[in-house]
């Protein structure tokens, strides 16, 4: 079997490729020069301005972006404000309607208490003049009772009914110590 032999160099004292030729570089450096300066019109021309009308464009967009947020913002901080005074007033206003009612209230308490207090002192008077009109009577009843059985008493003792003058005597001293 016969080994393959391939090489791939270049003949002695030439060089094959093109660019690194020195009698091509006059003409290399020609279109170089031709190139650049036709890309920089192009780029200077149509696409730097179109990008730069972007770039502006977005630029203003987010300039109106972030002046609108500022204004919500405002409008938010406004109405935020107006929320927490609405809030602080009605505070005000539930604290004075409480005060109010809690005042209404011990008045109406008060009266009540005043208004059964004076029922409460009416019936004790009635009761007190309703005892004394009953003690006075049975005060009264107390001597014809006592008169009753001390009677019924010397009776049985003795077996005769005393005089009704006697019995008031006796009483009567009784009575007096």
């Amino acid at each position: 079997m016969a080994t393959p032999t391939a090489a791939t160099e270049a003949p002695a004292g030439h060089n094959s490729f093109p660019p690194f030729q020195t009698e091509h570089f006059p003409s290399q450096l020609v279109w170089l020069v031709l190139t650049f300066v036709l890309l920089y019109v192009i780029m200077s021309k149509v696409a730097l301005p179109r990008i730069g009308s972007i770039l502006q464009m977005r630029a203003k967009q987010i300039a109106d972006d972030l002046a609108a947020a500022n204004s919500y913002k405002g409008q938010s901080d406004a109405a935020h404000a107006a929320y927490e005074k609405a809030l602080g007033d009605a505070r005000a206003r539930a604290q004075s309607i409480a005060g109010a009612t809690r005042e209404k209230q011990a008045r109406d308490a008060e009266d009540l208490h005043k208004r059964l207090e004076a029922q409460l002192h009416q019936r004790l008077a009635t009761a007190e003049q309703s005892i004394a009109q009953t003690r006075t009577a049975a005060m009264a009843n107390v001597h014809a009772i006592a008169a009753d059985t001390a009677s019924a008493i010397v009776e049985r003792l003795i077996g005769q009914v005393p005089a009704n003058e006697d019995i008031a005597a006796a009483l009567n001293d009784v009575g007096k110590r």
